[in-house]
């Protein structure tokens, strides 16, 4: 007997709203896409002009900008304080936040109790969290500054300081940021199998065994993905360095974000300031990419691939 062929579908019988479906589906994303391509196309168009609101007639100078901020040493010190910050920020936050999601692995009243408690900063705004810490560490009525009377230490810079803003910047992004960590790493901890933990158990090995051999290998990919929105929001970080200091004392915490800021928008120098904030989009961009590379192999590897 003869195989029956199955009946081509002819496009024309396709109700007129089952054919727009497709369409509609992908129109979200092809609105955002245009949303983002049509500003980032004019900053590059303008990166090439010399563009100022003082004088809106511009004109085309090429790379003129460009060549001009990399030969500028402001460059490369806001480039240097970008990075600094970034893994600062970042490495302190994902060492926090780690500990602290294994400690309130376990599913107790107290743990869960500290874990509404550690995801309050997360509610609080940059500027904000800048606000609460400027008092805390005011060498009047801080509180802060009262508890390191109590070892000796009187007058604490803090922002004040070229040697300690840096450190107090990172310390108020830690106290704001960690929970993010907290929250993803906690999550990948309650995914991961019980069935190798428990088979561990029962043959006698130590929790160190158990971490290094289970736990943190099966982790990884978890960590990766706080890794990669802390480190991309980290380099790009504009609201707390801005609220605690403006980029001082001197240009200690002028960052890329903020050079960019201020010579588009005090001095108004658009096409000069544009230069700076493409090429921090280029090393996010790069830095995005390596993490996520390394997640994807991570996960071929547990998964066996």
């Amino acid at each position: 007997m003869a195989q029956k062929t199955p009946k081509e579908i002819n496009y024309n019988e396709i109700p007129a709203h089952v054919r727009r479906r497709p369409y509609y589906i992908i129109a979200p994303g092809l609105l955002i896409l245009i949303g983002i391509m049509i500003p980032f196309a004019i900053a590059i168009f303008l990166s090439l002009t010399n563009y100022s609101f003082k004088n809106p007639n511009f004109k085309f100078i090429f790379f003129r900008n460009w060549i001009r901020v990399y030969q500028d040493p402001d460059f490369y010190h806001s480039l240097w304080v970008t990075i600094k910050y970034g893994f600062l920020a970042t490495g302190t936050q994902m060492i926090l936040g780690s500990v602290i999601a294994i400690l309130l692995r376990k599913d107790t009243r107290f743990t869960r109790i500290l874990k509404v408690v550690f995801t309050f900063p997360l509610m609080v705004a940059p500027a904000i969290a800048v606000l609460i810490w400027q008092l805390m560490t005011s060498n009047s009525v801080g509180v802060l500054e009262k508890f390191l009377n109590l070892f000796g230490v009187y007058g604490f810079k803090w922002a004040a300081s070229q040697d300690t803003a840096m450190f107090t910047a990172v310390l108020i992004d830690t106290w704001v940021n960690t929970p993010f960590v907290l929250l993803l790493v906690l999550a990948g901890l309650q995914s991961l199998p019980k069935s190798p933990f428990e088979a561990a158990e029962v043959d006698g090995a130590s929790s160190w065994f158990i971490f290094k051999t289970l736990t943190f290998p099966m982790l990884k990919p978890f960590m990766y993905i706080a890794l990669l929105f802390r480190l991309m929001a980290a380099l790009q970080e504009f609201g707390i360095i801005f609220a605690l200091t403006k980029g001082g004392p001197g240009n200690t915490l002028m960052n890329i974000s903020l050079t960019g800021y201020i010579t588009g928008f005090q001095f108004q120098k658009l096409g000069y300031a544009l230069p700076y904030l493409l090429t921090l989009w280029v090393i996010v961009n790069i830095t995005a990419s390596f993490l996520v590379n390394r997640q994807r192999k991570m996960v071929k590897q547990a998964q066996g691939y």
